[in-house]
């Protein structure tokens, strides 16, 4: 009778020391947080609000959007590195801080190969060629013709120094052979109402940035950086039909701590890229210059190196060094 006794409260504690295991709830099972590295208001801030809403009722869990702005992502990286890598903390950013920081900036407070892995790419948000009426110009061609009879006759503004607005500009001199002249401002807040005064003649800004300008027929569009056309202008060509290959596009996507589980991964992916292919979604998105282009972990990593590996031939080739 003893033993028979010992032996079921034997069985019962190893029943109830496996139960705990057997009821966990599966990912996630707790609020997640979205860190965006740029200020509110901007495209990675609007496309993780806009996904972020969505996404939590498909989640089943509250998806809390915080901002934490500074050193060109180096603020928000730092703080996600301290985390646990468990997908409960998860950023949104564009590529640049994988692709471009770690070519331009000497010290990085992060490490872009070991820090972090991507998860789900959301987006991109193709920037547009527009050009002065100045400038005697209507088409990419007669840009090219008229740039290669004028060499560094023309001034091109960007929104700063190592931004895809600059790198785009630079990649299409590169692969032109133009001769043109870099005329840096802060933020496209300064660039756009340059170019409209025609401080500088030709300029790669966002769509949304542009469109009353286009509409009061004060720039003309001459083609969208990204690999093809965009819904956006459907008439304006993309550079890459007079340069094969070309895509400086800016892409938004997520990233999580390197060892988050792949299940975790999985499931972010996996939801991610059923809310931007809804309907809804995709019409918010366009309001702000941002067109749906979902892929999964292993896609969007492919897609990181293939930018990382056009970042750094635009950047030997402009000759600029890191900061």
């Amino acid at each position: 009778m003893f033993n028979r006794r010992h032996a079921l409260a034997l069985a019962s504690i190893a029943v109830l020391g496996a139960m705990p295991a057997q009821a966990q709830a599966p990912f996630p099972n707790q609020p997640v947080k979205v860190v965006v590295p740029f200020a509110a208001g901007g495209l990675p801030d609007t496309v993780a609000r806009i996904v972020g809403l969505k996404l939590q009722d498909r989640l089943g869990q509250s998806v809390v959007i915080e901002n934490r702005p500074g050193a060109g992502g180096g603020v928000a990286a730092a703080a996600i590195v301290g985390l646990p890598a468990d997908g409960y903390t998860l950023m949104v950013t564009d590529g640049s801080m994988f692709t471009i920081n770690p070519k331009l900036v000497k010290q990085l407070p992060y490490d872009a190969d070991k820090d972090f892995v991507p998860v789900v790419q959301l987006a991109q948000a193709p920037l547009f060629l527009a050009v002065h009426p100045k400038l005697p110009v209507s088409t990419m061609k007669e840009f090219i013709d008229y740039a290669r009879a004028n060499p560094g006759k023309i001034n091109y503004g960007s929104s700063g120094l190592g931004t895809t607005h600059h790198l785009s500009m630079e990649a299409v001199k590169a692969a032109l052979k133009l001769d043109m002249t870099h005329v840096p401002f802060k933020g496209t807040g300064q660039s756009v109402p340059a170019l409209l005064g025609g401080h500088v003649e030709i300029l790669f800004s966002a769509y949304p940035s542009l469109a009353g300008a286009v509409e009061g027929k004060n720039v003309k569009l001459l083609a969208t950086n990204g690999a093809k056309r965009s819904a956006q202008a459907p008439d304006v060509p993309a550079v890459a039909e007079f340069i094969p290959g070309f895509d400086f596009a800016p892409v938004i996507g997520v990233f999580a701590k390197t060892g988050t589980p792949k299940a975790a991964i999985d499931k972010i992916a996996a939801e991610a890229m059923a809310v931007v292919r809804m309907p809804e979604v995709i019409a918010q998105l366009a309001k702000v210059g941002v067109e749906p282009l979902p892929a999964g972990p292993e896609g969007y990593a492919k897609g990181l190196k293939e930018e990382s590996d056009r970042v750094a031939a635009t950047v030997k080739a402009a000759n600029i060094t890191p900061q």
